[in-house]
């Protein structure tokens, strides 16, 4: 059982890659962005970014699900933004991280944090800007992707994190996914096992 999140700015292409890899591996799919309360879609699509404030609710709402399908043994691919490391945080271990102290948060956040792989999309941005242009029917103003990459704390150590560029197609991205997915898993068995003896 795999807790996959898909992670980047608004036009990274979360939701093709996270669906694509979903279908390919017979995983459920959720898109963050169809969880959003109206009052955040409203901002957005009027160009105003949204703060912590405006994200926390929706975050720990995320969590809940990936754990709701964790319970049920159910391998899942969210397609989410998480930027903050923060926000990395509420998804694996919810709303208890809002309220701990700084220090506190790292604690929990490093014991918690092997139970959800964050597969960051990472691309300039002037490769998403083009993307974004291409787009239509999405809320989020492109105006707003400048305010996305100040936001963006890309993930580091002890994260347990994978980084894929966005110089690819879709299909290559998705291959890549697959091959580290795997890789972690042997890797995850190796220690095991190690550990077993």
């Amino acid at each position: 059982m795999v807790l996959l999140v898909v992670m980047g700015v608004s036009g990274s292409g979360k939701s093709t890659v996270g669906s694509h890899l979903a279908a390919k591996l017979g995983w459920k799919f959720y898109d963050a962005d169809d969880y959003h309360p109206t009052e955040n879609t409203k901002k957005m699509a009027q160009g105003i970014p949204l703060n912590d404030q405006d994200r926390i609710p929706w975050l720990c709402k995320l969590h809940d699900i990936l754990m709701r399908e964790e319970s049920a043994g159910q391998s899942v691919i969210l397609a989410c933004s998480a930027l903050k490391k923060m926000y990395r945080h509420i998804l694996v271990s919810g709303r208890d991280v809002v309220y701990s102290k700084g220090d506190q948060l790292e604690e929990q956040g490093d014991s918690a944090t092997g139970k959800v792989l964050f597969i960051h999309l990472d691309g300039s941005m002037e490769l998403i800007a083009r993307r974004l242009e291409k787009r239509r029917g999405h809320f989020m103003a492109p105006e707003l992707l400048q305010s996305q990459f100040d936001t963006l704390e890309p993930p580091s150590a002890p994260e347990n994190f994978i980084t894929v560029s966005l110089e690819k197609s879709v299909s290559e991205i998705v291959s890549e996914i697959e091959k580290s997915l795997h890789l972690k898993k042997c890797f995850s068995r190796a220690v095991s096992e190690l550990d077993a003896r």
